[in-house]
């Protein structure tokens, strides 16, 4: 129910979308009535200055044959279509010459079609690479008893030198005669005789009249067919009643619904029959209105991608990601709209070259003066594509460390430990090394301890294993890699370097626990009866009290009873006392508020 009612609510107005079309069609120019070129892929060529002189019925190419030969059958100068035909001596004596013109114009009529004048070549040598040799052109096709053939011109010798293009003798041999059971086209044969008798341009004003209705009758049907279908699918098909699909169902409607009109209509007039002359005048537009339903499917389509993907990344905070998808699709609209140009203007025969050489030019001119933008562009489009950052993280940027505040499409905010505010061009953003910090999995914990030059080695020996046993017992360490070593008899103390992994969520969660260990480790150097040596060289005086004699009997006496058991977890600790001390340090630590007060 939901994209009904959205269809209901956007539905396009058909008479609007029909008035636009009729507008198309009245100011059709010459052109033919098919919707895209069959072979003829090259560009159009620009006729070369002649060495002949020129032929006063502009034979000398392709296109000049047959659109002399189209107005001479609009002016009913039959003598003169004749000329355009080129016919063997043989087929003269059977025929009338005349008469063989009438009968191609009634063949075009009834089954034939001719591509785009701008298709057709404009050069005296006629299109070279459409595989039909130097001397055939193919021009459009014709149907005669079900069977569909080439209609091909063909180069001859003029009398005063120089091609002439003329409907091949091939050609000309298949089109029927015309008889006196022709009954004609079925446009000519419901027509009333007033209609008929009227001429506008060399046509009957009833086919130009027929050809208002027809294309009211194919909107109509393409209208009913494509809102039927429309309805159908989403009950059909329960995903089409969601989003992203509805949207894309959406965005074909009127694409559609326009190219069904075409199509329903280039091939409804002609079966009925409507002259080529009159196709011959809207077959361009057609083929132009075909390409603009494609154009408005791509916009369409271009700007529901935008808006299911801004709504999305809003959603999720990512406004860099706004940013760049709105960026794109400004990008997206605006080609769309150049090849559109392109196409209309290739379509009705003007060289697109020399522009494109020019747009060339201009968009590396462009492209020159605002490398910076382009450079800071494609760093955002780095940003947002790999996100080795995010507006939240914490992290190091070259010589700048903060946090992510805004990702933009020209800069990079961090705030920084002192509360300022760095832009850095996401040019030089993505270029730099990136360390974040916000995604670590745990933290490293790693300080190093100077012991005073009296510690003796039992007393290293008791602190290597009391310090590894606060790591192995503490449930915020990982056990794995822990460890605890003497790494160094430096120049004013014995070095012990501790390294280990921190679970922990966020980095204050961290400090609170690096507190914990570090008080704990002190407790235990303590309890040794040595201390933490001074960064410079000691003076000993008489009221310096020195090491602890007693406790330091106490450490040696507990290292002797381990190695007499076989205890001393040197220089590893054993798998087994590792896993018996695995969360046996109450953490956070007795007196503390997080623990539970005994009852």
């Amino acid at each position: 129910m939901l994209f009904t009612n959205t269809c209901i609510h956007k539905r396009p107005k058909p008479l609007l979308h029909l008035f636009i079309l009729f507008l198309l069609l009245i100011v059709a120019v010459p052109g033919q009535a098919q919707l895209l070129p069959n072979d003829t892929t090259e560009e159009p060529q620009e006729a070369a200055e002649p060495a002949w002189p020129e032929d006063s019925l502009g034979r000398r190419t392709p296109r000049g044959t047959v659109n002399g030969f189209i107005k001479a059958v609009a002016d009913e100068d039959y003598t003169r279509a004749a000329q355009f035909l080129n016919l063997d001596p043989a087929l003269k004596k059977k025929q009338n010459e005349t008469q063989l013109a009438r009968s191609l114009q009634r063949l075009l009529d009834k089954s034939g079609s001719i591509i785009p004048y701008s298709w057709i070549s404009n050069a005296p040598e006629g299109l070279e690479g459409d595989n039909l040799g130097p001397t055939l052109d193919r021009v459009g096709t014709a149907t005669v008893e079900g069977e569909t053939f080439d209609l091909l011109v063909e180069r001859t010798e003029g009398p005063a030198g120089g091609p002439i293009w003329l409907f091949s003798s091939q050609t000309v041999q298949k089109v029927p005669l015309i008889t006196d059971e022709d009954t004609g086209p079925l446009v000519n044969r419901v027509l009333p005789a007033f209609l008929k008798d009227i001429k506008w341009g060399g046509v009957p004003a009833g086919h130009w009249l027929a050809i208002v209705v027809l294309l009211v009758l194919a909107y109509l049907v393409a209208w009913s067919v494509t809102a039927m279908v429309l309805f159908l699918i989403p009950l059909l098909w329960r995903k089409a009643r969601t989003e992203p699909t509805a949207g894309v169902i959406r965005a074909f409607g009127l694409p559609v619904r326009l190219y069904v009109t075409v199509w329903i209509f280039v091939v409804a007039s002609q079966e009925i029959g409507i002259s080529i002359i009159v196709r011959q005048r809207l077959s361009e537009v057609t083929i132009i209105v075909g390409l603009l339903a494609l154009l408005i499917l791509l916009w369409r389509l271009s700007g529901f991608i935008s808006s299911y993907s801004e709504k999305r990344m809003t959603r999720r905070g990512n406004m860099a990601g706004v940013s760049a998808v709105l960026f794109l699709n400004r990008v997206a609209k605006i080609s769309i709209v150049v090849f559109g140009i392109i196409a209309i203007l290739y379509t009705f025969g003007f060289d697109v070259t020399t522009g494109l050489a020019a747009l060339g030019i201009g968009g590396l001119a462009l492209a020159l003066g605002a490398q910076k933008t382009v450079e800071n562009f494609v760093g955002s489009v780095t940003l947002i594509a790999d996100q080795p950052i995010r507006v939240g993280d914490f992290c190091k940027v070259g010589d700048t460390i903060g946090t992510v505040e805004q990702i933009g499409m020209r800069s990079t905010r961090i705030r920084t430990l002192d509360r300022t505010i760095v832009t850095i061009p996401n040019g030089d953003f993505s270029s730099q090394r990136i360390e974040n910090y916000a995604h670590r999995d745990r933290f490293w914990f790693h300080p190093k301890f100077g012991l005073r030059f009296e510690t003796t080695p039992e007393q290293i020996r008791y602190l290597l294993v009391e310090l590894r046993t606060i790591l192995y017992a503490h449930p915020k360490v990982d056990a794995e890699p822990a460890r605890v070593r003497f790494v160094e008899i430096g120049a004013d103390s014995l070095n012990l370097e501790i390294f280990a992994y921190v679970h922990a969520g966020d980095f204050n969660e961290f400090l609170e626990i690096k507190e914990d260990l570090m008080l704990r480790m002190m407790d235990v150097i303590e309890a040794s009866g040595t201390g933490f040596a001074f960064p410079s060289q000691t003076l000993y005086l008489a009221r310096d009290k020195g090491v602890s004699g007693e406790k330091t009997k106490e450490a040696e006496e507990r290292v002797k009873k381990w190695r007499e058991a076989s205890e001393l977890q040197l220089p590893n600790f054993a798998y087994d006392r590792i896993q018996d001390l695995r969360n046996t340090i109450l953490y956070p630590p007795e007196g503390a508020p997080q623990q539970p007060k005994a009852e």
